[in-house]
């Protein structure tokens, strides 16, 4: 894998274009959706994550803030080609590391079913029962913050 760098970004930049069609490309458009008008009036408030090889956002994530101390990640995306490659656990640390250097003691997030795996390596605390969210199964985790 050619080198990655894993940056914030700022919202309405080019490379938050690039990753919000990521986004569509691997989180919606399979299942037929877009993006809603009350998801999108909550983008400027998140901060921003991208995965970036040879200038091309490859991956990407928003962290939602709830309150003064917990975050929502939201919207983690890879591109196909480079799944299971680290792109996704490389963000996520990256973002906890943002997160927590905010003062934020907590993430949660909503979980494809598919995708609890992922998080529990990662260390994230699964929390009560499979719901369905934008028609699939999703689970509620959570990670304390050092």
């Amino acid at each position: 894998m050619d080198q990655l760098s894993i940056r914030e970004i700022l919202f309405d930049s080019s490379e938050y274009k690039e990753a919000l069609k990521l986004r569509y490309q691997v989180l919606r458009a399979p299942l037929g959706l877009e993006f809603s008008a009350e998801e999108m009036a909550k983008e400027p408030v998140c901060l921003h994550f991208a995965a970036l090889q040879a200038g091309q956002v490859v991956g990407c994530l928003l962290l939602m803030p709830l309150d003064s101390s917990r975050v929502k990640m939201r919207q983690v995306a890879v591109s196909p080609t480079l799944q299971r490659a680290g792109v996704g656990k490389a963000l996520v640390i990256s973002a906890e590391t943002a997160a927590q250097q905010r003062g934020f003691r907590e993430i949660v997030l909503h979980a494809r079913d598919t995708a609890v795996g992922f998080y529990d390596r990662l260390g994230y605390e699964r929390v009560g029962e499979l719901f369905l969210e934008n028609t699939i199964p999703h689970l509620l985790m959570r990670k304390s913050l050092p």
